[in-house]
């Protein structure tokens, strides 16, 4: 049998890892200067159903203390958690693509939290551009950030997400949770420096508040 075929096997016997609390009952009113301007589900089944979870978030955020024309101040977050990863997490870099843009920049970035003793956590930026002349997005590109944790570890790629939780073949339990923000809700797209530093700020916010609340507390046993 070979390793892949030994990873899935194993992987697919683990017991369900619930989340702590539903997100669901994140509450909107703890975000800071952030404010929710809309809770979206996705409504098509198909398109819910590739996402391969239910507990999901996708919120249209406004950044209160940004000026009114930034091209920051209002963004999606978009967090997906996974009590029993069977597969390779979804990334941007496919969904969009096989939505029809193309990828113009991919590279690693360190995102500041400053945070119970962690500085940054390292996350993966990128940006799109938009193919034809569909005219759902406000500009032609827009940059994505995104992170996950997997197993009470953070990691800023499907490889490094793979790895964890290869580590854990064996445990009874895995999880993994990916945050991603994607800067397609204003005219202009933001700059590298301005994503990554609005990134951060809500990371900050919300980081705490998945790891005290929502989040498994991991016991690798």
């Amino acid at each position: 049998m070979s390793a892949a075929k030994k990873w899935l096997r194993l992987s697919t016997q683990k017991e369900f890892c619930p989340l702590r609390k539903s997100f669901d009952e994140l509450d909107e009113n703890v975000l800071g200067t952030f404010r929710v301007l809309s809770k979206e589900r996705i409504r098509n089944e198909t398109v819910e159903k590739e996402l391969g979870t239910e507990d999901y978030i996708q919120w249209i955020l406004e950044d209160t203390e940004a000026p009114f024309n930034s091209p920051v101040r209002r963004f999606m977050l978009f967090i997906t958690y996974y009590g029993r990863p069977t597969q390779v997490p979804h990334v941007p870099e496919e969904c969009y693509t096989g939505g029809g843009f193309q990828k113009l920049t991919s590279e690693s970035v360190s995102l500041k939290i400053d945070r119970s003793g962690m500085t940054e956590v390292e996350g993966k930026y990128l940006v799109f551009g938009r193919k034809g002349s569909g005219h759902w997005l406000k500009s032609d590109k827009f940059p994505v950030l995104y992170l996950f944790k997997v197993n009470g570890e953070y990691a800023n790629s499907r490889g490094e997400a793979r790895a964890i939780l290869g580590k854990n073949i064996f445990g009874k339990y895995s999880y993994f949770c990916k945050i991603e923000l994607v800067f397609n809700q204003n005219f202009a797209a933001p700059r590298k420096d301005e994503a990554v530093e609005s990134g951060g700020k809500i990371l900050r916010v919300i980081l705490p508040i998945l790891e005290e609340e929502h989040w498994p507390v991991w016991d690798k046993d």
